[in-house]
């Protein structure tokens, strides 16, 4: 199951993915492309826990989970208001708990299963007018690594991905012109922001990649990973 899956990192992971052969349950609030699909609000836990029994009746025992579904907010502190706040943790942090939670209890008594949560870097470095999505993400990295410390004992492997700036359409709609590209890559003084060292944005595929590889038995000893993939633009492993 992938939630966020409409565009972006999310289609990305459900496209390679199928390319390995895998059934996927698509899922986001606008029905994703392809015939397995679904309209899913991850901050409904009953629509969420609904959605897991289904496909475990339908298809069988999900195997593998991936948390993409998220919300940018760009608001400084004093402008940020409560609906703002709730709505940012709503999808980026009770959206992880949900899927982890529902997924977990079916894993847990078949003593299998790896869940990935797609996060952000911005969730272990401060960020000007980030504050929200900054926090919602870092809370969602610590849930992530819980659970998987919860779930060790039944086998079942969670780790968390953070992306640095990856060209999806969370990325480009910030841009107010054709050097947005340019200016994130360089990174910014006056915001106490570092550049990218690699000299490039991400591109959907690289995470995607790092998602399959820790949802694979290739990362079969490896558990609670905070894995950044940002080029180096957080100076830190």
């Amino acid at each position: 199951m992938v939630t966020g899956a409409a565009g972006g990192i999310g289609a990305a992971v459900v496209r390679l993915l199928r390319e390995e052969g895998a059934r996927v349950m698509a899922t986001d609030l606008a029905r994703p492309d392809g015939a397995d699909a679904a309209v899913l609000d991850v901050t409904d836990s009953g629509a969420v826990d609904a959605l897991v029994a289904k496909v475990e009746h339908e298809w069988g025992p999900v195997a593998l989970g991936v948390n993409v579904a998220g919300v940018l907010s760009t608001a400084p502190v004093l402008d940020l208001t409560d609906d703002e706040w709730r709505r940012t943790f709503a999808v980026n942090t009770d959206g992880v708990f949900h899927l982890g939670r529902a997924l977990g209890r079916v894993m847990a008594p078949r003593g299998t299963g790896s869940i990935v949560t797609v996060g952000s870097n911005a969730a272990g470095i401060p960020r000007q007018n980030m504050a929200a999505y900054a926090a919602s993400k870092a809370a969602a990295a610590m849930f992530t690594r819980c659970l998987g410390l919860e779930l060790a004992p039944h086998g079942i492997r969670c780790n968390h991905v953070a992306p640095g700036s990856t060209l999806t359409p969370m990325q480009t709609d910030m841009w107010a012109d054709d050097q947005g590209a340019a200016r994130v890559i360089a990174g910014s003084l006056e915001a106490y922001k570092t550049g990218i060292p690699l000299g490039k944005l991400a591109t959907p595929e690289d995470i995607a990649e790092t998602v399959l590889f820790l949802l694979s038995d290739r990362a079969g000893h490896i558990t609670m990973a905070d894995l950044y993939v940002d080029g180096g633009a957080t100076l830190r492993a």
